[in-house]
């Protein structure tokens, strides 16, 4: 039977070129290795995800090439993006539901009243580093009306997995980052518990992401165990698309969109191209087709 693997994208903004880096990861490892690439929207900060960035990712990825095997469909199949989805977070708050009841259940959850400010408070940390959560409402019992948000308790102990591009890793949650939080007080979850919950209902045996989620990954393998997850996952976690000052490409600094470089002329293959050699993957920038990006991972790059 195949692997599988995902795409999953967030609509809070257009596609930009880091995305394609990641896709021709994606599409380009599966193709080779003989894996299923899913598409996945990750909408579950409501605050931020809008139904136009939603179609227009989808409309990019299609002109693009990138037509995945499950999960959503290019608008030329799927002509509306209002059906609801088992492939699309917002629509699926049951699914997190039973997985925070499933928590509670072993008595590994508990209400959090603490904002962001109180957490970075607690716990002075260098500017643009993680804080850890120092577990201020741990024992504090607080009734469940208090606020929407939970924690799971993140027990001592090393999670040790390999990438396939870093080698072995070790990672300790609780020094890391202390109790995760799952749900927040308006009620949105959290990217580090929907993906793991989604992982695991979409069985999917293979992550590939840039290497800014490496720090993710030691808390969802303990989040996936303690949900049950007996399905061993294959992690790649692949270098970014830089600016000359260090800062990765971001919707965040309003980086130049696909969509733009479309409306501007660019063919699909020139942009494909200049992703991956911006990517480390071509030694220079040249035109890229779909059909071979394969060849850019068969020798288990």
């Amino acid at each position: 039977m195949a692997w599988r693997t995902r795409f999953a994208p967030a609509p809070t903004g257009y596609l930009h070129l880091g995305h394609v880096l990641n896709a021709i990861h994606v599409w380009g490892i599966a193709r080779a290795h003989g894996g299923e690439v899913l598409l996945r929207i990750e909408d579950h900060d409501r605050s931020r995800c809008r139904g136009e960035y939603e179609t227009a990712l989808r409309e990019d990825l299609d002109w693009l090439g990138f037509v995945p095997d499950l999960g959503y469909q290019p608008p030329a199949i799927t002509a509306h993006n209002d059906t609801p989805s088992p492939y699309r977070q917002s629509d699926n708050a049951a699914r997190y539901t039973a997985a925070l009841a499933a928590l509670t259940a072993q008595d590994l959850t508990y209400v959090c009243t603490c904002t962001r400010r109180d957490v970075a408070r607690a716990a002075p940390h260098p500017s643009g580093a993680e804080p850890r959560y120092p577990g201020t409402c741990r024992q504090a019992h607080h009734p469940e009306s208090a606020t929407r948000a939970r924690r799971v308790r993140m027990a001592h102990g090393t999670e040790i997995f390999e990438d396939r591009y870093r080698g072995m890793v070790q990672q300790t949650p609780a020094e890391q980052c202390g109790d995760v939080l799952v749900r927040d007080r308006h009620g949105h979850w959290t990217y580090q518990f929907a993906v793991v919950v989604d992982d695991m209902a979409h069985d999917i045996d293979v992550v590939i992401r840039g290497d800014d989620l490496l720090d993710s990954t030691g808390r969802q393998l303990r989040l996936a165990a303690l949900l049950g997850r007996e399905r061993p996952i294959t992690w790649w976690h692949h270098p970014l698309i830089m600016h000359p000052d260090g800062r990765k490409l971001s919707k965040a600094y309003h980086d130049t969109s696909i969509r733009e470089r479309r409306a501007a002329g660019t063919p699909a293959a020139a942009l494909l191209g200049e992703a991956a050699w911006r990517g480390g993957l071509l030694p220079e920038a040249r035109d890229l087709t779909i059909d071979e990006l394969p060849a850019l991972f068969a020798a288990g790059r």
